[in-house]
């Protein structure tokens, strides 16, 4: 016990060193590559949030150099400190379905009715998040939702690779259809939802169950900022947010890597688009491509990128992301006409805008009902800062209101 206190009191006391040093700008970080546009909600918060971020981050560098732990690991261990304990409202419980870890959520109030069900699955980009950080996100959905809200813990990157994250999801969602009625919900009323990496494992799930005879249809898939593809990391919304918080366009390209197969060596061909052949590319050009973004969305800024050819050898690397369990954008429309009615949030200042925008199209021309509902000063990751007392946000409390 007395060597787990010491290393929280060094932990604390390297944070709010790094933290102090970053303010003052005595560590070398470079925030030129951030930005924060005018059209931002509530600018100085998230600058805030950002600095802390990148505290932790440097932080976690610092133990990793001296031998005490990963700065992943530093990373998901503070984000797991989040606890809010018991809630008035509601029912919560840890579980295991198909030995995935669940945290379901049930109100306490009785139903005349059976309730609605929500398996959500959250976001980090496949190396960070867990139960505790979606935690109050969930209690929000199933109290003012009135529904029981599942959250999945799935395996994460790069320790774990795709598909794992994905096999979790859809074996933990295909165990509660099976056994929805023993925890009072209809099987006809169940939503899959998630937010960013979640958002992708949501829309990719959707697409799988779509084509089961054996299972209830789903009645709804709610995609929140989702990531959906890994072809064109030169999409407007990837051009014009590049350096906006809290998601780097660099950053997504690496996070997409560690989930494939922990290989950021090809970074650099990713970016420029250099990774996928340009006959491939040119087949799914009809699905990913600019020319489907409305022209309101490339008025700031916004230069078409010239395509460029791959070798073979980094292909081989990448040739995974053509699969649409990874990258759902790609699916067949026969797979796509299939879906049940849908919920895409996208926010202005986020690299993964465009993603929504693209699948929001390609259902809407398959037949597929859309509900679209964009933050115009919204940025990536924002729904999880809806309720963060001083450090909330007016639009991540907007986003919410329109989910539930």
């Amino acid at each position: 016990m007395a060597v787990v206190y010491t290393l929280l009191v060094l932990f604390f006391a390297v944070f709010v060193a790094a933290f102090i040093l970053l303010v003052l700008g005595a560590i070398n970080f470079d925030f030129s590559n951030s930005e924060i546009p005018p059209g931002v909600n509530q600018p100085v918060k998230l600058r805030i949030i950002h600095i802390i971020l990148i505290s932790t981050s440097v932080v976690g560098k610092i133990l990793e150099n001296i031998g005490i732990c990963s700065q992943v690991s530093f990373v998901r261990y503070l984000q797991g400190r989040k606890t809010l304990g018991v809630d008035p409202k509601l029912f919560i419980k840890d579980l295991w379905f198909e030995q995935v870890p669940v945290r379901i959520y049930q109100p306490k109030v009785p139903s005349a009715s059976q309730r609605r069900g929500v398996m959500f699955f959250h976001g980090g980009g496949w190396v960070f998040g867990s139960l505790e950080t979606h935690d109050k996100l969930c209690r929000s959905l199933a109290r003012e939702g009135e529904s029981v809200v599942v959250s999945v813990g799935y395996r994460l990157a790069p320790e774990h690779k795709y598909p794992a994250a994905y096999e979790d999801c859809l074996n933990a969602t295909i165990h509660f259809m099976e056994n929805a009625e023993h925890y009072g919900v209809d099987p006809a009323n169940l939503t899959v939802c998630g937010d960013s990496a979640g958002g992708n494992l949501a829309a990719a799930v959707s697409q799988t169950l779509a084509g089961r005879s054996d299972l209830p249809k789903l009645r709804a898939q709610i995609l929140i900022y989702p990531g959906l593809q890994a072809l064109d990391f030169n999409l407007p919304s990837y051009q014009q947010n590049q350096g906006v918080p809290l998601l780097f366009r660099e950053r997504a390209a690496f996070y997409v890597l560690q989930y494939l197969n922990g290989d950021a060596s090809v970074l650099e061909e990713v970016l420029e688009g250099s990774h996928i052949p340009i006959d491939i590319k040119l087949n799914y050009r009809k699905w990913v491509s600019p020319d489907n973004i409305p022209e309101k969305f490339k008025v700031r800024g916004y230069k078409p990128h010239v395509l460029l050819d791959c070798t073979t050898e980094v292909y081989e690397k990448v040739k995974r992301f053509c699969e649409p369990s990874l990258c759902p954008l790609l699916a067949e429309d026969a797979v796509v006409q299939q879906l049940p009615e849908s919920f895409i949030l996208t926010c202005e200042y986020d690299v993964l805008r465009d993603d929504g925008l693209l699948y929001k199209k390609r259902l809407e021309d398959n037949g597929v009902r859309v509900t679209w509902y964009h933050l115009e000063d919204g940025f990536h990751g924002v729904m999880n800062s809806f309720n963060s007392d001083w450090l909330s946000f007016s639009s991540g409390k907007r986003g919410l209101d329109n989910i539930v």
